[in-house]
């Protein structure tokens, strides 16, 4: 049972649900369901798809998650990043609104769902590993300005293209002149309305008595009071704006991909892209969320969870979907106790699907746009420029190229740059190992490095410290360092690699060493070796590195130099003493 609870998780909390959990879940899916309908007709939009399509991504795909997911808080749906993704994706294969678009997007669903579950299936879940901090930061902050950037066409209610920030800033002023100031109105007022109520309406809440959680969730519906206003606001005033239009009533077709091979090897990139941007954010959420609560999730296990959400999303008429951060914390902080909330909020979409999206007639698009302008800017984190070019110089290099290829050439073409250049940055990084050389820090057994510190060292032993593991890359390195600390100490007569840090040595690295032995040795010079890791001695052991080793293994660096300069230990002892005494 516990081996089939942990391939369907419901079987695990299912188990000890209760009244109390159904209520608490209950009252978060009512919350998070009032957040999503307008959150998931803007996703589509800027998707490129029918808003619609938004709301039936935001139903299957939640009860597949909650069969399936490890993580008993997060949201599941249409969000900004895949959104804007699947848009670039689908754009390049077919015309935006056409048939064969939303075709793309169904195929872009179920190839990253069949992505996603063959990772979990096979525990691949290391490979998002690929994507370093920096460079997710980068994008999503590029992203964000991208989105935004988009969005302000429909504010304006012009007419504007482009897929870059160089091409959308030059079509936005092209066509400036065509400003509706109808439009404009509705847009500006939704947007301050929204910026507004993100920082002002939950103090004023509070202010008004309302305790600080219920103020802070009520301080979430500010896309539902924007969207019910402007609806009004178009039906008595009818100020000629562009509205959504009609909204399909009813629950969401059964649908499948389309079978093309040509069509599905061209899409195959992409989809492997939004599944893993898609499964970083997912599990980065859910993680923080699960630690404030003292949970765990199964990395695996959500690569299985958001795989069927996305092949759900696939035969239900969606697009690609994966943990919204807003969403989740909203889902958290409204109560939500297990996966069973992100069910019975599919439950309220699909009333809203049924009985209100006649409402939505004329909801002016404007209101859309700027309720992806708002969501999305809070994304984007320009502070992290600061915090990590002070911090590390590699890592903003990889920040800076990823932010700057995403605006300037594209979404899929930024982040394979951010990868590329972190890739290049670890292995240049690994390819110039630090060596220290250590000397005895006075009265004690510790060795210290001794440009750093006050140390004792003897001329007749050179201890060198490694600090990295050795491999093919960084073998030369150390083999140069060796040598040319070893050539300036004439009186030298023993070698001591100190491996503390060292996790693993390579076939490259072993020949290394046993080449800088044999320099040594012809020198006069013996090769030793202190402080080897267990692992790392059991491989050396299988090699006959250790038969022609000219020197000796120690267990310690300290025992090294009482073995090899006894005499050196002895006033380093001494010398801790005088100052113990002083």
């Amino acid at each position: 049972m516990d081996r089939l609870a942990r391939i369907l998780p419901i079987l695990h909390w299912g188990r000890a649900y209760d009244r109390h959990a159904l209520v608490s879940d209950g009252v978060a899916a009512v919350i998070v369901t009032i957040m999503l309908i307008p959150q998931s007709l803007a996703y589509a939009m800027l998707a490129g798809l029918p808003p619609v399509i938004g709301l039936y991504a935001s139903i299957l795909p939640l009860v597949a998650y909650a069969l399936l997911g490890s993580s008993r808080t997060l949201s599941v749906g249409p969000v900004a990043v895949v959104s804007l993704l699947t848009a670039t994706a689908a754009s390049g294969v077919a015309a935006p609104g056409s048939p064969e678009y939303v075709a793309a997007a169904l195929i872009l669903a179920f190839l990253s769902g069949l992505i996603l579950v063959a990772m979990g299936i096979f525990r691949l879940g290391f490979v998002a590993n690929l994507l370093s901090h920096p460079v997710i930061s980068g994008f999503i902050t590029a992203s964000s300005l991208l989105i935004a950037t988009g969005q302000i066409k429909h504010i304006l209610g012009i007419k504007a293209e482009g897929a870059t920030l160089p091409e959308m800033l030059a079509s936005l002023l092209e066509n400036r002149s065509g400003i509706h100031g109808p439009t404009l109105a509705i847009g500006a007022l939704a947007t301050a309305f929204l910026f507004w109520s993100r920082r002002f309406l939950k103090p004023l809440l509070i202010r008004l008595g309302i305790a600080s959680r219920p103020a802070a969730l009520l301080a979430r519906t500010g896309p539902v009071i924007v969207v019910a206003a402007s609806i009004a606001a178009v039906i008595l005033l009818d100020p000629g704006v562009a509205v959504v239009g009609e909204v399909p009533q009813g629950l969401p077709p059964l649908s499948r991909p389309v079978f093309d091979p040509a069509l599905w090897r061209a899409l195959l990139p992409s989809a492997f892209l939004i599944a893993l941007i898609g499964f970083v954010e997912s599990v980065s959420v859910a993680q923080t969320l699960a630690a404030k609560r003292r949970q765990s999730i199964s990395p695996d296990q959500e690569l299985i969870g958001l795989g069927m959400a996305n092949l759900a999303a696939a035969f239900s008429s969606g697009y690609p979907v994966t943990g919204g951060f807003a969403r989740s914390v909203v889902n958290f902080d409204a109560g939500a106790q297990t996966p069973a909330a992100g069910a019975l909020t599919a439950l309220g979409i699909a009333l809203a699907s049924v009985f209100l999206t006649p409402l939505l007639f004329h909801l002016p698009v404007a209101v859309l746009a700027a309720t992806i302008t708002v969501a999305v800017l809070s994304l984007a984190d320009f502070g992290a420029l600061r915090r990590t070019w002070r911090y590390s110089r590699s890592d903003f290099s990889a920040l800076a190229v990823t932010l700057a290829a995403t605006l300037a050439v594209g979404v899929e073409t930024g982040i394979i740059a951010g990868i590329a250049v972190s890739v290049l940055l670890h292995l240049w990084a690994s390819s110039r190992p630090h060596v220290a050389v250590i000397g005895q820090v006075p009265g004690t057994q510790h060795f210290r490095n001794v440009r750093r510190h006050r140390v004792i060292c003897t001329p007749e032993v050179l201890g060198l410290r490694i600090d990295e593991s050795l491999f093919f890359a960084n073998a030369r390195a150390i083999e140069t360092v060796i040598q040319q600390e070893a050539a300036a100490r004439p009186e030298l007569r023993h070698v001591v690699l100190n491996c503390a840090a060292v996790n693993s040595i390579d076939a490259s690295a072993l020949e290394s060493l046993e080449l800088v032995m044999h320099r040594l040795s012809d020198a006069g010079i013996a090769l030793h070796l202190s402080e080897v890791k267990g692992p790392v001695m059991d491989r050396l052991e299988r090699s006959d590195f250790l038969h022609h080793l000219t020197g000796q293994v120690h267990l310690s660096h300290y025992h090294a130099i009482q073995a090899l300069a006894p005499q050196a230990a002895r006033t380093a002892h001494r010398a801790g003493l005088r100052g113990l005494s002083r």
